[in-house]
C-alpha cells in the first residue's frame, strides 16, 4: 500500500486476490478438470494446423500463414488466461501485484485486438486474390505482408494502451479481491475509490469507434469480395471462392460476436451473478481459440486434405 499523500493517508492495495467464481469458492477445485480439458483441446488444435501450415511448402501462402498466426494468437490468448486460473484453483496463491495486474490486461487486450486485426489484413488478402487475380502475386508481397502485421501491432498497442495506461493511474482502495479469474478492466475498476468515469468513458468510446470501423471495413470488402465471385465464370473457382469466404465470415462472426455479447451483457445484465458475468467472460476469451481451428481445418480443403493424410500416414 501507499503512504501518507499531502497529509492524508491515502492507501492503495498493490496487490490483489483473484477469486474467479466467487459462488463457488469451496468447489473451485471441481473446476480444474474442464478448464485444463478446454485449455488442452485449444492448445492441440491450434498447434496441429500451425504444424500443417508450417511442414507443406504448398501451404506457404499469404492465405495459409494468416490462418497460421491467427492461430497462434489463439494460443497466447488462451495462455494468457487459463494457466493462472488453473493454478488458483488448484493452490490458495492466487495473488497478483498491480503491475503483474496491468501486464496481463494489456496482454488480453492486445491479443483480442490482434486477432480482429489479422482479420482485417485477411479480409484485404481475399479481396485482392479474388478482385485482382492476375496482379495477385505482385501486390500481395512478403513485405506487405510483413508491413500489415507490423500495423496491426501498432494499432492493438495504440487502442490498449490508453486503457491501461489510465488504469494504472487509479487509487484501489475499496478491496484488494478481484472477483473475476483474470485482471478484467470492469472487475479492477470497481475496487477503486476514485472518480473512474474517464477510464470507463475512454474504454467504452475506443472498443465502439474501432468495433462499428472494423465493421465498416469488412462489410466493404466482403460485399465486393462476394460480388467478385459471383461473376467467376468458372463454377469451381467460384465454389472454391465462395467457400474460402465462408471460412473466414465464420470466424469474424465467432470472434466479433462473442466480445459484443460479453460487452453487452455485462452492462445490461446488472442482475445476474458474478459467476455468470465471469463465464460469459471466459466465452469471449476462449470460444474463438476452440472454434478456428475447427472452422479452418474443416472448412479448408488443402490444409484438410494434409490433416487427413497425417493421420492416415500415423495409423497403423
Amino acid at each position: 500500500m501507499s503512504g501518507w499523500s499531502n497529509g492524508t493517508y491515502n492507501e492503495s492495495y498493490t496487490s490483489f486476490l483473484l477469486i474467479g467464481f466467487p459462488g463457488i469458492q469451496e468447489a473451485r477445485a471441481l473446476l480444474m478438470l474442464p478448464f485444463l480439458s478446454l485449455y488442452l483441446v485449444i492448445l492441440f488444435t491450434n498447434a496441429l494446423v500451425i504444424h500443417t501450415v508450417a511442414s507443406q511448402r504448398s501451404l506457404h501462402q499469404p492465405m495459409y500463414l494468416l490462418i497460421a498466426l491467427l492461430l497462434a494468437i489463439n494460443i497466447c490468448a488462451a495462455t494468457t488466461v487459463l494457466p493462472a486460473m488453473l493454478f488458483s484453483f488448484s493452490t490458495s496463491f492466487n495473488r497478483i501485484s498491480l503491475p503483474r495486474c496491468l501486464g496481463q490486461m494489456f496482454c488480453i487486450y492486445f491479443l483480442v485486438s490482434m486477432d480482429c486485426n489479422i482479420l482485417l489484413v485477411m479480409a484485404l488478402d481475399r479481396y485482392v486474390a479474388i478482385c485482382y487475380p492476375l496482379r495477385y502475386p505482385e501486390i500481395v508481397t512478403g513485405q506487405l505482408l510483413a508491413g500489415l502485421v507490423v500495423v496491426a501491432v501498432t494499432r492493438s498497442t495504440c487502442i490498449v494502451a490508453p486503457v491501461v495506461v489510465l488504469a494504472s493511474r487509479v487509487r484501489f482502495c475499496r478491496s484488494d479481491v478481484i472477483h473475476h479469474f483474470a485482471c478484467e478492466h470492469m472487475a479492477l475498476m470497481k475496487l477503486s475509490c476514485g472518480d473512474t468515469s474517464l477510464n470507463k468513458t475512454v474504454g467504452l468510446i475506443i472498443r465502439t469507434f474501432n468495433r462499428v470501423l472494423d465493421m465498416l471495413l469488412l462489410g466493404a470488402s466482403y460485399s465486393r469480395i462476394i460480388h467478385a465471385a459471383f461473376r467467376i465464370s468458372s463454377g469451381g473457382a467460384r465454389s472454391k471462392a465462395l467457400n474460402t469466404c465462408g471460412s473466414h465470415l465464420l470466424v469474424i462472426f465467432t470472434v466479433y460476436s462473442s466480445t459484443m455479447s460479453s460487452s453487452i451483457v455485462y452492462r445490461v445484465a446488472r442482475t445476474a451473478s458474478q459467476d455468470v458475468h465471469n463465464l460469459l467472460s471466459a466465452f469471449y476469451l476462449l470460444l474463438p481459440c476452440l472454434v478456428n481451428p475447427i472452422i479452418y481445418g474443416a472448412r479448408t480443403k488443402e490444409i484438410r486434405q494434409h490433416l487427413v493424410r497425417s493421420f492416415l500416414s500415423a495409423g497403423p
